[in-house]
């Protein structure tokens, strides 16, 4: 990557990132005079300068020295093989950077809209994540992974420990109402019930909420369930013709 580049990102790392290391950890470990295995940093960096862009990448990720590098959280950092590339994480890494510079590069070459060019870092996407993914993404993965338990518990999770951070859209009812119908086309009605459920609780003012729990009810076959919340949806949102379309649907297979 440009000197350019990493020569910003220092310095915006110098003066915006919390000090990431334990000091104990750095009073027992000095970083190198002549770094090994550098592909994309400088090749003729010494140690020091590694300190920023580290410390930048610890903090825009939300992780430790052993996310990327050969050893384990808690050690001392004399018992890394930082030179190693056994973890995949690294080239990761790598790759990370390279598209960095590539979009920065583009950038540069877009008239600005404000007083001066937007720039990309690592921060702008992971927000203290290891892996910038949407909400739904997040519960989906989970959701295909491990199954439902499991995905409310990873959102309960997120929601305590991102909740007003800008990582994740907690504020709006899209991104569980998006997983909700991820789970319905799954053949899991009950299970979209749950998350509808949720939804219909952080957001009880939405008629959107209501129908989307009243359609999985539907689908369920609990067609009274259906009827409620249907109703309930057009008493929030008077315009909402799919709520009326659907009870009288429902009127009418009652009727038969």
């Amino acid at each position: 990557m440009s000197r350019k580049v990493f020569g910003n990102f220092g310095a915006i790392a110098l003066t915006a990132l919390v000090l990431a290391l334990p000091s104990q950890a750095q009073d027992q470990w000095m970083w190198p005079d002549k770094p090994e295995n550098l592909q994309v940093l400088p090749k003729d960096w010494p140690g020091s300068r590694l300190r920023a862009p580290m410390r930048g990448f610890t903090s825009a990720l939300g992780v430790g020295c052993s996310h990327c590098h050969v050893g384990e959280e808690g050690k001392p950092l004399s018992t890394y093989d930082f030179a190693s590339d056994e973890n995949p994480n690294k080239n990761r890494a790598r790759e990370m950077l390279r598209m960095l510079e590539s979009i920065n590069g583009h950038l540069e070459k877009i008239e600005p809209s404000g007083d001066k060019p937007v720039n990309m870092w690592c921060h702008t996407c992971h927000s203290g994540r290891p892996r910038p993914m949407t909400l739904r993404e997040e519960l989906g993965e989970t959701y295909r992974a491990k199954g439902l338990d499991a995905a409310l518990t990873h959102y309960a999770q997120l929601r305590e420990n991102y909740y007003g951070k800008g990582a994740y859209n907690f504020e709006g009812e899209s991104a569980l109402n998006s997983f909700g119908y991820s789970v319905l086309k799954n053949n899991d009605a009950e299970g979209a019930i749950r998350v509808f459920k949720l939804n219909a609780e952080r957001f009880p003012e939405s008629g959107n909420v209501w129908d989307s729990l009243a359609e999985a009810y539907m689908k369920a076959g609990h067609m009274k369930m259906a009827e409620k919340y249907y109703q309930k949806s057009i008493e929030l949102d008077p315009r909402n013709q799919n709520a009326k379309d659907m009870l009288k649907k429902i009127e009418e297979e009652e009727g038969e």
